[in-house]
């Protein structure tokens, strides 16, 4: 139902020599390409045609920045009105994009936290269709979609790295390949949400800080994705804010790919050695979104 809405990313296969991992092929799935500049477009697309849009009150989403523009567009696509809430940590790349898609721009508190409590007040006061960013089933189903995608461009990977925020992006695309692929998720060591969760057996709050804190920092884990990541996710790893700034720079200086941090997150699991896959292994990398200005890398 999605497919006239968005763009069949493209995969970029390279020798992992290119990244000083030699003995490895390194497949780069190119979400910063999609719609919007993420892969939150898929989500947005599947909520808005899936779901019953209230005439006039419109569609409501609380984002750091991503989710936003992507809900934003899909409302433009689909003419529905929409109010994204953002908090002030947002780039402003993201919130160029929210505003050049003519959505009605809210920016709250310091946190997603903030924008996602501000967003909820709106919905019951106006009816509005709230669109989670990650703990909603349609957008989990969107997000499955690029592992559909993967799965038909890149056969036989042995692991596939995935960011993680919410977990919207890890559940989607774990629940598509299921114990067919090993699934990595990839998170900033200042917002352990999945690994927080893991530990304590259900989601919990944990921090929400660092580089990424704009796409990769929710206060917990979305309950909808917790049990598909309980079964499937193989492993969790945490990466330094150092770590993924180096991996954006890697990401220009080798390939010319402008990630922002979140997006850069997963390659910074195999740069690091935090994810160290074996010889002869075929790693799918998800870059998943290039909304930013900071392009100027060394």
């Amino acid at each position: 139902m999605i497919r006239p809405y968005v763009r069949r990313t493209p995969v970029v296969e390279v020798d992992g020599r290119d990244f000083g991992l030699p003995g490895v092929t390194l497949l780069f799935k190119l979400e910063l390409l999609q719609q919007s500049g993420s892969f939150k477009a898929r989500g947005a697309f599947a909520n808005l045609l899936l779901r019953q849009v209230p005439a006039g009150a419109g569609v409501v989403a609380a984002s750091g920045g991503n989710h936003g523009a992507a809900v934003a567009h899909a409302a433009k696509e689909l003419k529905v009105p929409a109010r994204i809430y953002v908090p002030r940590i947002s780039s402003e790349a993201k919130v160029r994009r929210i505003r050049e898609s003519g959505a009605e721009l809210v920016v709250v508190g310091e946190r997603y936290a903030d924008a996602l409590a501000a967003s909820e007040d709106w919905a019951r006061s106006s009816g509005a269709l709230q669109v989670h960013a990650f703990d909603q089933e349609e957008t989990l189903m969107g997000a499955g979609t690029l592992g559909l995608e993967l799965s038909e461009q890149a056969a036989a990977l042995d692991s596939i790295l995935v960011p993680v925020g919410g977990g919207g992006l890890i559940g989607g695309i774990a629940a598509w390949y299921g114990d067919r692929s090993r699934i990595v998720g990839v998170e900033p060591e200042l917002a352990p949400t999945l690994s927080r969760a893991l530990e304590a057996g259900t989601p919990v709050d944990a921090p929400a800080g660092g580089i990424a804190a704009d796409s990769l920092a929710p206060r917990r884990v979305g309950e909808r994705v917790f049990p598909i990541a309980q079964r499937f996710v193989k492993q969790v790893v945490l990466v330094t804010d150092e770590s993924i700034a180096l991996a954006q720079r890697t990401l220009w200086s080798t390939l010319r790919i402008a990630a922002e941090p979140g997006g850069a997150a997963a390659l910074a699991a195999l740069l690091s050695r935090r994810f160290e896959p074996p010889p002869g292994s075929r790693v799918a990398v998800v870059v998943s979104g290039g909304n930013t200005s900071a392009v100027n890398f060394p």
